[in-house]
């Protein structure tokens, strides 16, 4: 499949080494060794699919370009509008023209993850009572010194939009929505720092920093039968596993723990699972609408972009 790389920034740039020999172009319109300055002096006849790394502000336009012209699309998450009607939009134009338009999470192919969703689809733990994540990284410098991130609402865009799309691929379709516990800006003028949840069953208790000096992630889930925990994915290694096995009535439970430390697959992983939506013409953004109705109710009025 021939392959665009549309936005050479630290993400292009790790979709460029991915795609490797695919990537027929690249784009940008201020780094000078893109071969264009702009997606539509790209001839239509030297590609088929195009991976965007470009900021929020510019994704629709481009998408829809590119739908409309039938290419496929990769785009970086979050795909976030104020708009919900541009979302089914691209959704139609998308099914009219059979391709694929995914948006990508990749922590859906992180290992340890994988494996927390598979022993949850086989009933491992029973009823799941409570899930619990912790997503911390140290980037509000990096936000701060942005054009165009520290605006909307920062680390629960881009945090939460991550934390919300594992609540989709752990426990499927459902229709909680979320409150915002708490939202700070300690150092950015958009939040670097928040708390949010949803009452039910399971219980999510989320929180997200960007002023963790020291990138971390935890998962723990807690059911009638046990409880699975990550410590870490592997791009801050090692990763860590544990599976506990409840002990009646009461006691110190079985432990089973698995470690890896291995280079981030991730990013592999979700193009090899991209170039076969290609073949289908199969698309994500039934997720895109989910996350995004809950974003713009965590929102409270303001707008996500």
């Amino acid at each position: 499949m021939k392959v665009l790389v549309v936005g050479l920034g630290v993400q292009g740039n790790k979709r460029l080494a991915i795609a490797g020999d695919d990537v027929v172009a690249t784009v940008d319109p201020v780094i000078p060794t893109a071969h264009y300055k702009s997606i539509l002096d790209v001839p239509l006849n030297i590609y088929e699919a195009a991976l965007l790394c470009i900021p929020d502000r510019a994704k629709f336009d481009t998408i829809e370009y590119l739908l409309q012209h039938r290419k496929h699309v990769l785009v970086e998450k979050p795909l976030l509008t104020n708009h919900p009607a541009d979302l089914e939009r691209l959704r139609a134009l998308a099914q009219q023209n059979h391709v694929t338009c995914y948006t990508a999470y990749n922590h859906r192919f992180e290992p340890h993850l994988v494996r927390v969703q598979q022993e949850l689809t086989v009933g491992t733990i029973g009823k799941v009572y409570l899930c619990r994540m912790f997503y911390g990284n140290g980037t509000a410098m990096d936000v701060k010194r942005s054009p165009w991130r520290d605006r909307g609402l920062g680390a629960l865009t881009d945090l939460g939009s991550h934390m919300l799309d594992l609540t989709q691929f752990f426990f499927g379709n459902n229709d909680q929505f979320f409150q915002l516990w708490a939202g700070n800006t300690f150092e950015n003028r958009v939040y670097d720092h928040f708390l949010m949840g949803s009452h039910g069953c399971p219980m999510l208790e989320f929180e997200g920093t960007m002023v963790s000096w020291r990138n971390t992630f935890t998962l723990d889930v807690f059911g009638e039968h046990g409880s699975l925990h990550v410590f870490c994915l592997c791009k801050w290694g090692p990763s860590i596993f544990t599976l506990r096995k409840r002990v009646l009535p009461s006691g110190r439970p079985l432990e089973q723990t698995d470690t890896i430390e291995i280079k981030d697959p991730t990013w592999g992983l979700e193009y090899s699972h991209f170039q076969k939506l290609c073949t289908t013409g199969a698309s994500n953004i039934e997720t895109d609408i989910w996350i995004n109705a809950r974003l713009r109710k965590l929102a409270g009025g303001k707008e996500l972009l």
